[in-house]
């Protein structure tokens, strides 16, 4: 049997238990209402049957004579009354309420007097409102009952008071409403069995089976086919169980995809490092290894030059090792730039300094453009000089003896736009978008050699820490120029 087989039978069967109680317990709510109403319904119409037999026995048997009962005459035809009807007793009340006189056997009278107020009530009201009066046989309980005044002489002389609900009647009617509820709770019972059975095939089939489908989907999901997504249920909690699945699975597959890349790049980063460290350490190997076997034979002049392409080749690992470094930080998230308010053209104007003896030797002329009244910007120090160190630098791979590099600052909304441009040999339009990537450098004069490809995306790394973002300007041939914004708060640059 399937895991989606049991998970749906046992289901079925909650919700079958579940709709089973709720039916039974509905049920006993009914037994116990109907049985009550059913109460209610027969006082209401022995009410309605027999609520003028007191005025009748007032009327016509006289039952007090000379302001005393006349038990003579008012037995006889009271006891065949309530022969006739065995749930009807008749008291005799005076006028004050207390009772005079009774055909029920004495023993299991226990009141002498009743509340005249609601006698006085009763009279008063019409049939379908009259209250519910004394029992005398049974005290602190009410009954319906039938009342009438006793006049002799045209004086009121006492009342006839009936109890239409006698100790009798109650006997039937527990003996009938057991018998009534046992009955009702049996088919009830059935009743609400069936309709269980019914209302839960029903609801088997119109949720347990989308849940079915909907877990079908998760199990593939789970199997390898990243592919399987949710269809339908748009509304109410399978909706938002789609919906949550569908991103989730999104997300998943995403992560997937980030992960995927991640360890491709980690593979091409291997590689390309291998690849770079080799050839300065192969030279440097090779110039080591020649200084130690002809050292006694090498002149001064050939010592010297074997010994400065090493020291080169020492220089060139160390700028690699200080980039991969630099950039595995930046890929992993863990430099938080440390923000501070300071003057750009001052610290363009020392980067510019510090190159100068380089641009000296190959004939570069170096050229800072910075307004007097140009604002400070809010960065970090440190990185916003490795941008402009790295930006030079890849200005200095491209450009020719004789050539230019200039530094051009100017306000550009809240921030300063920050343009690097060079005479170099220029980037072709289908190469622009690789150069910020790792390790995709242009197809450039001599670019094999000049660098792992880093340095660009160092720049944008750190950029996008300040909430910026960096363009490239160049034609073949032409040069080339970099610009970016920074801030002067800790707001997003405005880039125009």
């Amino acid at each position: 049997m399937s895991v989606k087989t049991i998970s749906g039978n046992l289901l079925f069967w909650k919700i079958s238990a579940v709709f089973a109680s709720l039916l039974l317990v509905l049920a006993l709510v009914f037994v116990l209402i109907g049985s009550r109403f059913s109460k209610t319904y027969y006082m209401a119409a022995h009410q309605q049957l027999y609520g003028d037999i007191a005025g009748h026995l007032a009327t016509f048997t006289q039952p007090i004579k000379n302001g005393r009962p006349d038990t003579t005459v008012t037995h006889d035809i009271i006891h065949s009354t309530m022969v006739a009807n065995p749930s009807v007793e008749v008291y005799l009340l005076d006028t004050l309420g207390n009772i005079t006189d009774y055909v029920v056997p004495e023993a299991t009278v226990h009141m002498k007097k009743v509340d005249m107020d609601k006698v006085h009530e009763w009279l008063a009201a019409d049939d379908n409102h009259r209250p519910l009066g004394d029992n005398p046989k049974y005290p602190g309980e009410t009954s319906i009952f039938s009342a009438a005044p006793v006049l002799e002489n045209g004086k009121l002389a006492g009342y006839v008071y009936a109890v239409l609900a006698s100790e009798k009647q109650q006997e039937i009617l527990g003996s009938l409403n057991s018998d009534l509820n046992f009955r009702l709770a049996v088919y009830i019972f059935f009743a609400a069995l069936l309709g269980a059975f019914v209302v839960g095939v029903v609801t088997f089939f119109l949720i347990t089976d989308s849940i079915c489908s909907i877990a079908g989907v998760v199990k593939r999901f789970q199997e390898g086919d990243h592919t399987a997504r949710i269809r339908g249920y748009a509304k109410g909690n399978l909706g938002v169980l789609t919906s949550t699945f569908n991103e989730m699975a999104d997300a998943i597959v995403e992560n997937f995809e980030k992960i995927t890349a991640t360890d491709r790049f980690r593979q091409e980063l291997i590689a390309n490092v291998s690849h770079d460290l080799r050839t300065p350490l192969s030279i440097m190997q090779g110039y080591a290894e020649t200084l130690a076997i002809k050292r006694e034979t090498l002149s001064g002049p050939e010592t010297e030059r074997y010994l400065s392409i090493v020291l080169e080749g020492t220089k060139k690992l160390s700028v690699l090792v200080d980039q991969l470094f630099q950039y595995s930080k930046l890929e992993s998230n863990v430099v938080e730039p440390q923000k501070e308010l300071f003057p750009i053209g001052e610290l363009a104007s020392d980067i510019l300094s510090a190159y100068q003896l380089k641009a000296e030797e190959r004939n570069i002329r170096l050229k800072l453009d910075a307004p007097g009244t140009l604002p400070a910007v809010f960065a970090d120090i440190g990185l916003t000089e490795r941008i402009f160190q790295n930006l030079l630098d890849n200005a200095f791979k491209f450009t020719p003896d004789g050539g230019q590099i200039s530094i051009a600052l100017s306000e550009a909304g809240d921030g300063v736009r920050i343009r690097v441009e060079d005479t170099g040999v220029g980037i072709a339009k289908e190469y622009q978008e690789q150069i910020f990537e790792r390790y995709k450098q242009a197809d450039l004069q001599a670019a094999s050699a000049k660098g792992v490809g880093l340095g660009l995306a160092i720049v944008r790394k750190i950029l996008e820490l300040h909430q910026s973002s960096i363009r490239v300007f160049s034609e073949q041939g032409k040069g080339a120029a970099f610009e970016f914004v920074l801030s002067r708060s800790d707001a997003a640059p405005p880039y125009s």
